[in-house]
């Protein structure tokens, strides 16, 4: 499976915001990368820099590469209503995505490892696919046997479920509920979805 492996810190610097997390590394040199850093001199990015960089952004957050987040807009594209807050509900409702809001990896793709690892189930069935979709009122739990993983019980202890109200989270149990596609105003990342659709319709 392609991934991005190369230096996120630098990434997170071009889009001067922690997409990853919390980074010390992005905390100490919150500017853009470069040989000269904060004292060049940038013309101001045209509107299809704009929208690029927005793409490139969500992209990064969610780990994703370009034919399979164009496949997931084109998807948003299809359905009613409004394509980009589509785009974001089917970002959200990814496996890999889940697992990671539910507290059991501190990363995206700490979940996408969990998930291609055969550790994470949908309906106490195993699941290896970090894209697959959830539909509402899918059951994703961490599988019997890998319940005691000390990377899975540091996650928990450490997250905070509740605040995403589309999903159901029993801790204890290690397992969750995917109860419905997040509205918009509910999902805290910071992209503007609407420049992408600006982008792909051109």
């Amino acid at each position: 499976m392609a991934r991005f492996i190369g230096a996120k810190t630098k990434i997170a610097r071009k889009f001067k915001e922690a997409i990853y997390g919390p980074d010390k590394n992005f905390e100490k040199r919150n500017y853009p990368p470069g040989q000269h850093g904060q004292s060049r001199k940038r013309s101001k990015p045209t509107e299809y820099a704009i929208q690029l960089t927005e793409k490139q952004k969500a992209k990064y957050t969610y780990g994703l590469l370009e034919r399979q987040f164009y496949k997931t807009f084109e998807e948003a594209a299809r359905k009613k209503g409004v394509t980009g807050e589509n785009l974001m509900k089917f970002l959200e409702a990814r496996l890999d995505n889940t697992v990671y809001r539910l507290g059991f990896a501190t990363t995206r793709s700490m979940a996408r490892q969990l998930v291609s690892h055969r550790h994470i189930t949908v309906n106490g069935k195993v699941v290896n696919i970090a894209s697959y979709s959830l539909k509402p009122g899918d059951v994703v739990g961490v599988r019997e046997k890998s319940q005691t993983l000390e990377v899975i019980s540091d996650s928990v202890a450490a997250s905070n479920p509740s605040k995403f109200n589309w999903l159901s989270a029993d801790q204890k149990a290690l397992k969750g509920t995917f109860l419905a596609y997040p509205e918009r105003e509910s999902i805290p990342e910071n992209i503007k979805e609407q420049l992408i659709v600006e982008l792909y319709s051109k």
